[in-house]
C-alpha cells in the first residue's frame, strides 16, 4: 500500500495511534495502547484490523488515567490534552471516511 493511500497518514495524532495499535496487538497496557482502545470502534469501521477486543471504554480511560499518575503531578492536565489529541484524530478520521478517501 502507498503510505498515501493509508487511511492513517497525515491524521492527528497518526504516530501515537500507531504505536498504540501496536501495543494493542502485541497485548502490552500502555498509554498509547489505551487511547486506542478508546477509538476501536471507529478504527474497525475504518477497515483496520485484525484489531482485538477490548475489556470497556471506562476501563480503558481509568488504566490511561492510571499510567499518567505513575509520572507524578500533571496527570489531570496530560490526560486532558491526550483526550483533545484522540477528539481530533477521531474526527479526522471521520472526515476522511465521510469524504470517501479512504
Amino acid at each position: 500500500m502507498n503510505r498515501h493511500d493509508d487511511i492513517l497518514f497525515g491524521l492527528p495524532g497518526e504516530i501515537l495511534i500507531r504505536e498504540g495499535l501496536a501495543d494493542v496487538n502485541e497485548g502490552r497496557d500502555t498509554i498509547a495502547g489505551c487511547l486506542v482502545e478508546m477509538v476501536l470502534p471507529r478504527l474497525k469501521t475504518a477497515g483496520i484490523s485484525p484489531l482485538p477486543a477490548v475489556r470497556s471504554l471506562l476501563d480503558s480511560e481509568h488504566r490511561l488515567y492510571g499510567h499518567l499518575a505513575e509520572f507524578g503531578n500533571g496527570a489531570y492536565a496530560r490526560y486532558n490534552s491526550l483526550l483533545r489529541e484522540l477528539t481530533s484524530f477521531r474526527r479526522a478520521l471521520e472526515h476522511r471516511m465521510v469524504r470517501g478517501l479512504v
